[in-house]
């Protein structure tokens, strides 16, 4: 039969959700219904809905963010981490992102830090952006081992092609004088190309003294702290344990996609 032909042509050129669709109306009476424009266009609409969330699995599979199943929709507003509503709504449509801003989320440990961070790269992926997070001690490590296998530059290149590079745990450890150099080149490649995200424990006014070199400090903090976007949580840990003693974040519900 032709349509059997079509099917397998379809999947002969990796159309997988064009031949699903396809076969879907054909075992569905009530297509014969819809014109041949309005059937197609459920057949396109399913290859590119399929397509779609590939290429947004793959973005959020690249930019490893610590807390996969954050997102947007599903931050708690209680009372008690005196977070900004009106704020986060305005962000909510990324926006900033266009103007290369940088957000600073700061608040005591286990305040959800990490798990907003996520969210706004979630958002970003589902936007088709680039995003790249890492721990801040371990990216620095990352740098140092570069610097003795030759590979400093290309690390350093790869931190400066993301739409946003997000930083978690930065100011856990003071930043000697080689790391302060790797942060400063950081920020310097990133400068008017894209967005930081960097989470903190410690208030924006007390970077300046994580810093071992204070000129580089004056350096660094000066091209990422203007015009920036500051979010402070409070309240208690929000972290709960189970039974194993393995942290649990507290916002884990499924995110709405849509």
């Amino acid at each position: 039969m032709m349509i059997n032909q079509t099917i397998n042509q379809l999947l002969d050129m990796k159309l997988p959700a064009m031949e699903t669709e396809l076969r879907r109306q054909i075992e569905l009476p009530a297509m014969t219904a819809l014109s041949f424009e309005e059937r197609f266009s459920l057949i396109v609409e399913a290859e590119w809905r399929n397509r779609y969330n590939a290429k947004i699995n793959r973005l959020k599979k690249a930019a490893k963010l610590r807390v996969s199943s954050a997102c947007l929709e599903d931050i708690d507003f209680d009372e008690v981490r005196k977070l900004n509503r009106a704020l986060i709504a305005r962000m909510s449509d990324m926006s900033w992102l266009a103007e290369n801003r940088n957000v600073f989320i700061t608040g005591a440990t286990g305040t959800g830090k990490t798990w907003i961070a996520s969210a706004f790269g979630d958002a970003a992926c589902r936007m088709g952006k680039q995003v790249t997070m890492h721990r801040m001690s371990r990216l620095l490590d990352k740098l140092s081992a570069a610097r003795s296998d030759g590979s400093w530059s290309k690390v350093l290149g790869s931190l400066a092609k993301p739409d946003i590079l997000i930083l978690d745990d930065f100011g856990l450890e003071r930043l000697d004088t080689t790391h302060c150099h790797d942060f400063y080149e950081i920020v310097e490649d990133r400068l008017g190309k894209g967005s930081i995200i960097i989470t903190a424990q410690l208030p924006v006014l007390e970077w300046h003294g994580i810093f071992e070199d204070k000129t580089v400090a004056d350096a660094a903090l000066d091209r990422i702290v203007n015009n920036s976007i500051r979010i402070e949580l409070h309240g208690p840990t929000r972290r709960v344990f189970d039974s194993y003693d393995k942290r649990i974040e507290p916002e884990t519900k499924q995110c709405k996609k849509g």
